[in-house]
């Protein structure tokens, strides 16, 4: 857990603010589905989150907090890859690797006070994004199909089946 100290000498998670840093542009730009990892990253540099000597903010907006990424070692739920470089905000619905199971969103006693807002719009933006035609994407049409076929086989030995099957090839 890398922390950065705030303006009131509170210890300032960086998946917290990488949140931030995202949430700040979705705000910002209301029309944009995702921005590009460097977009988030110019932004927490613009908030003063990025310590220019550390690589801490990059691989956590890369890897820590994306939930649709293997968990290596956080398991923060907080962004969405929506394709190469490309992150969001993650919402409820949305597909994470297995073992994602960490916090979506800072807790507000964890982060300034100035940041609070934010919060707020995310809970109203995240029930409303689905309105707006975002809705979390569908299931995996192939895996929807795991374990369909286990009644055909229950009474009949996998060897045995495929033995039927091709009699009379020849």
């Amino acid at each position: 857990m890398t922390m950065i100290a705030t303006e009131t000498e509170k210890k300032f998670l960086a998946a917290d603010r990488v949140w931030i840093a995202a949430a700040l542009l979705h705000r910002e730009n209301p029309l944009r589905e995702d921005f590009s990892e460097s977009e988030i990253i110019a932004r927490g540099r613009r908030e003063g989150f990025v310590e220019e000597k550390s690589n801490v903010f990059s691989v956590h907006a890369n890897q820590h907090c994306v939930s649709n990424r293997r968990p290596n070692p956080a398991n923060h739920r907080m962004l969405f890859e929506t394709g190469k470089g490309r992150r969001r905000l993650y919402r409820e619905g949305d597909t994470c690797f297995p073992g994602r199971i960490g916090k979506t969103t800072p807790r507000p006693d964890d982060i300034p006070s100035r940041y609070h807002p934010l919060l707020a719009w995310y809970r109203k933006w995240s029930q409303t994004s689905s309105s707006r035609g975002h809705a979390a994407p569908a299931p995996d049409p192939l895996l929807a199909l795991r374990g369909s076929g286990r009644l055909l086989w229950k009474d009949e030995h996998a060897d045995q089946y495929v033995r039927n099957l091709r009699e009379g090839w020849q």
